[in-house]
């Protein structure tokens, strides 16, 4: 029987739209003062968060390409869908919780609230040089793909009531306290714990969701014994092909302004991209006699943009290229060697992909990082400190250790609720057809 006490409906009202009783109108301006705003770091700013809000497409087409041709939609809805809920959820209450003023080193306040306070004027702690509300809006697409990076990892076998109530959970309790943590002032800032642009935030924190959800879901019917080939390979390509090309907004952007950091950031991203999709290439071509893919090659090139995201601002092309290469190396090993080994079934390779190289790319930055990379001396090879490094590591176990605890409730308590998986039935018609009563192919007779 399935198990549904109220409708994900009501559940979206009460959490998001419920709480607008208790917000006053936002107002026009900051207390910053009158900061002066750049017209460039402005223009900057705005573009780097419409690329990072493609990347969502992006990986829309990303995942929807992988999996089979009867759960297609259903991926591009759960990508689409969070671009909307998520950005509601950031506005009304989200954003106040990751960047508000500090609650104890753990928490953002609710100061900010609707946005109220967030104007137009520049923030003093944040962006100095932007609109508040730009610096609000650039952050609030990290806020929407970061949930959506772990789609990847219960692709084809979870309800999309479940769906929602977990992103929403998730993104509140999980994404915004850590976000805190490492950007907002919280605690792990304080220990001076470096993230560039989310190597911790963004990739450990998925990563492990990721892997949690797919023990917890369990595989899907027929795996490993029956083959799950992608449906559509170029539509794989093309995604990639997006997100690394959002990346740049991704990455470049979180200078957060039009400078010489955003130029090493995004240089570092294009080089540990390049790096890593020819390595996992030339790994499949020497491996048991194998011949280079397509897939493993785009698989590549996001595990070395993952892996260089939390030391985009801090290193040099060389660091760069190498952070890349090992990256593809360690998480060439976890996807095809480990995963089969360990017989969890992380259908996207979420965990191993996002969550190795995050973790690994966090940990590199107390191996490569040097601030005098951003002072002319980019064009070297520079080693991190062993302080450094220790912080680094902390910050890592920390956040896998909490991602762990809180996803685990979280699905725990949806599966009480409502039931996180479909049925069998369902699962064999596809989830396209059965979640949504639509397909993406048209049948002929």
């Amino acid at each position: 029987m399935q198990k549904r006490l109220f409708s994900p409906v009501t559940f979206i009202f009460m959490l998001v739209f419920g709480i607008i009783g208790f917000v006053s109108p936002a107002a026009a301006q900051s207390a910053a003062g009158d900061l002066p705003v750049s017209a460039g770091d402005t223009a900057f700013i705005m573009i780097s968060a419409a690329l990072v809000l493609f990347m969502t497409v992006g990986l829309a087409f990303f995942y929807g390409g992988l999996v089979r041709r009867k759960n297609v939609l259903s991926i591009l809805m759960q990508c689409f869908f969070a671009m909307g809920i998520l950005s509601l959820q950031w506005i009304f209450f989200g954003y106040s919780l990751a960047f508000g003023p500090d609650v104890g080193g753990f928490i953002g306040n609710l100061d900010w609230i609707g946005l109220k306070g967030v104007g137009i004027t520049p923030s003093p702690v944040y962006a100095s040089t932007v609109p508040h509300l730009g610096f609000m809006i650039f952050q609030g697409m990290f806020a929407v793909i970061t949930p959506a990076l772990i789609i990847g990892a219960f692709a084809e076998r979870m309800k999309f009531s479940a769906y929602v109530i977990f992103i929403l959970l998730w993104v509140t309790f999980v994404y915004e306290p850590v976000c805190h943590w490492v950007w907002g002032g919280g605690f792990l800032a304080a220990a001076g714990t470096m993230d560039f642009a989310g190597g911790i935030v963004v990739h450990i924190t998925a990563g492990i969701a990721g892997l949690v959800c797919a023990i917890m879901l369990g595989k899907r019917a027929g795996y490993p014994e029956r083959g799950f080939l992608p449906h559509n390979l170029p539509f794989a390509v093309l995604g990639a092909g997006i997100l690394w090309f959002g990346w740049f907004g991704f990455n470049a952007g979180s200078a957060l302004a039009a400078n010489g950091t955003a130029v090493v950031a995004f240089v570092a991203t294009n080089t540990a991209a390049a790096s890593a999709a020819v390595v996992w290439a030339c790994l499949e071509w020497v491996s048991n006699g194998r011949r280079p893919t397509m897939l493993g090659t785009i698989t590549g090139s996001i595990a070395g943009l993952a892996a260089v995201t939390p030391a985009a601002g801090f290193v040099g092309p060389v660091s760069a290229a190498l952070i890349g290469m090992i990256s593809s190396i360690i998480c060439f090993i976890f996807v095809t060697k480990l995963k089969p080994a360990l017989g969890y079934d992380d259908s996207l390779d979420v965990f191993g992909v996002h969550g190795v190289g995050g973790i690994f790319g966090s940990i590199a930055v107390g191996l490569f990082a040097c601030l005098a990379v951003n002072a002319g001396g980019a064009n070297g090879l520079f080693f991190g400190s062993a302080t450094q490094l220790v912080i680094q590591l902390k910050a890592v176990a920390i956040t896998i250790v909490y991602s762990v605890i809180v996803t685990s409730v979280i699905l725990k308590g949806i599966d009480i609720v409502v039931g996180l998986r479909v049925d069998r039935k369902e699962e064999s018609f596809g989830i396209d057809l059965t979640q949504h009563h639509e397909r993406g192919y048209t049948l002929f007779d």
